[in-house]
């Protein structure tokens, strides 16, 4: 970490927020991994030990970059993981991580000393750094592994994510011909990975991290703005914060408590893009966030927030009752003050605040699954968030103009002998797709910013921003975006390069002799829509042909990527 960074992470911090995440100079010590899980049982307790020495042997003469000793690494993203309140068998994994690549450790010794399940997550992590391609394609092939080893067990990635984390807190000491290029694949892989699992805390801590060594200029320009404007607005907004606490105290409000957020340097350079490099026009730089008991709570603070500030028109978002598709939930205002001008307002319940900085972690803890929790428990949650974090990327198979629908849950099986539907369905998506086109697809389709758009009958589809229509259609169904001749938004006939809105209620017109034409490539959004689109018309186009031609042009081709894809497929461990 440079001294830069040093000097602004406490800065950053919320106040009065003391952070988990902190960067670690020295060897974590084995009671500290210990105090930081979460009411360990003794089990547990000899488990962590176990691995703790195992791995501490394992690396004794082994230093990183920075000479420092290399097990400082491994023990700070074990320290990590217990933080973010993982299971043992995850914290140990943290631990082993780096075993097997570097110290000669066998995946065989492993299972051995600690079981199957551990040796399960070492060896997941251990097949996703084994790639050393470089550019677009390493980034293709790290997602793809990333899908397919998270489809099996979530932990797997959440271990590969406090990996990369710690690895980007010493990011100085790597050579600088490959700083660059960790970094970016951190901010365009690993941080939208982060906020897809809605871990919001670490999501910004990479963008911070990796920010830096991509644009140092930039960088400096974000830290000299967000000092300029909290320098103005801090004594302001800590009176608004006061002011708020008496007002809630004096309608009978009882354990709350109120904290100031402050906007992540990355995320206000992007900001600072969008808005012409005008300061004035950014209002979130720190925002007040107000944590309350319950639901009822949130909206009875937002009344209280209205009460005492003019809130400003069209700043309201209601993200509890349409959380976004990583599951954050929130009620954001922004009002008009006196004493700190425009402020942004978040208000939300504890359970709300903790899945908003752990995600999915927090759902995976014992808490929610219970310390008796099998390696199936794992595997569920997983495959239903992996379907949820690609919906886009996946063919549904419904009717035309039908909105999806979730599959019918099956029993879990404890060795399947196949790979999961999902996975071929989501190499099929992708089996057509050259290393770049699936790289875009995978930032436009999966890592960008959402707009929920609602169905004639109701039901929700979530879509990237600067959606259309035709996005929509082939969301639903690829058969319905073929053959659409129009589209209704809200009652009314719009065109086809319509950017869709929030709240907007989208029908989708059919007729069976409508086909895509290239100037739909000029509309669509999303990979897979623009995907469909050039299929539609390649495949018109060989059906026009005289039947000779036709063969020959099909056999030119040779095997469908589908076909060649299910070959590649790998079997789950």
């Amino acid at each position: 970490m440079t001294q830069l960074q040093k000097e602004h992470f406490i800065y950053s911090l919320p106040f009065g927020e003391d952070c988990t995440w902190q960067y670690a100079s020295s060897v974590t010590t084995v009671k500290e991994i210990l105090g930081a899980m979460r009411d360990p049982s003794p089990e547990d307790e000899a488990l962590i030990r176990k691995a703790y020495e195992f791995a501490q042997e394992a690396h004794k003469d082994h230093t990183r970059y920075s000479g420092e000793p290399y097990f400082m690494h491994p023990t700070a993203v074990a320290k990590h993981l217990a933080e973010l309140g993982m299971d043992a068998p995850t914290v140990a994994a943290g631990l082993l991580h780096d075993t097997v690549e570097d110290t000669g450790v066998s995946e065989d010794r492993i299972e051995e000393v600690f079981g199957h399940e551990v040796r399960f997550l070492v060896e997941g992590v251990t097949k996703l750094g084994q790639h050393k391609y470089r550019g677009a394609e390493r980034h293709a092939e790290s997602l793809r592994r990333l899908l397919v080893a998270t489809s099996a067990d979530v932990r797997v990635l959440i271990v590969k994510l406090a990996d990369r984390y710690h690895n980007m807190t010493t990011l100085e000491h790597v050579p600088p011909e490959k700083q660059k290029r960790i970094a970016l694949e951190t901010l365009e892989i690993y941080a939208p990975l982060a906020d897809r699992l809605g871990i919001g805390r670490l999501k910004k801590e990479f963008e911070d991290l990796a920010f830096p060594a991509i644009d140092p200029d930039a960088y400096q320009h974000a830290v000299e703005v967000r000092k300029l404007k909290r320098k103005e607005n801090e004594e302001g907004l800590a009176r608004v914060q006061k002011g708020l606490q008496h007002a809630l105290a004096r309608r009978g409000m009882r354990d709350f408590k109120t904290e100031i957020r402050v906007k992540g340097l990355w995320s206000l350079h992007q900001k600072l893009k969008r808005k012409g490099d005008d300061i004035t026009r950014i209002h979130d730089i720190a925002a007040l966030r107000v944590i309350v008991p319950t639901i009822d709570d949130c909206y009875q603070t937002l009344g209280m927030v209205h009460a005492l500030w003019k809130p400003l028109p069209g700043e309201f978002k209601d993200y509890i009752a349409f959380p976004k598709p990583n599951g954050y939930q929130s009620l954001h205002t922004t009002v008009l003050t006196s004493d700190a001008g425009v402020v942004e307002i978040q208000i939300r319940t504890e359970d709300m605040h903790q899945r908003a900085q752990f995600g999915i972690a927090s759902h995976m803890s014992y808490k929610q699954l219970g310390k008796a929790a099998s390696k199936g428990a794992f595997e569920k949650l997983s495959m239903a968030w992996i379907r949820d974090l690609v919906p886009t990327l996946l063919k549904v198979s419904k009717k035309p103009g039908a909105a999806p629908q979730p599959e019918p849950k099956k029993k879990p099986q404890k060795k399947p002998e196949a790979s999961p539907r999902w996975l071929s369905e989501l190499v099929d998506a992708h089996a057509s797709a050259e290393t770049n086109e699936f790289v875009e697809g995978l930032k436009q389709d999966f890592f960008s910013h959402r707009v929920f758009v609602f169905t004639p009958k109701g039901d929700v589809i979530d879509l990237p921003t600067q959606s259309t229509p035709v996005d929509l259609a082939y969301a639903i169904h690829s058969e319905l975006g073929n053959h659409m001749h129009g589209a209704k938004v809200n009652g009314k006939l719009v065109t086809f390069d319509t950017v869709l809105r929030n709240g907007d209620i989208v029908e989708i017109l059919e007729k069976q002799s409508a086909h895509p034409t290239k100037k739909w490539l000029d509309y669509a959004r999303t990979g897979m829509a623009r995907r469909h689109i050039r299929g539609a018309i390649e495949a018109r186009a060989i059906a026009e042909l005289p039947q000779t031609e036709a063969k020959a042009v099909l056999a030119a081709k040779g095997p469908t990527p589908a076909k060649r894809a299910r070959k590649r497929v790998p079997k789950k461990q």
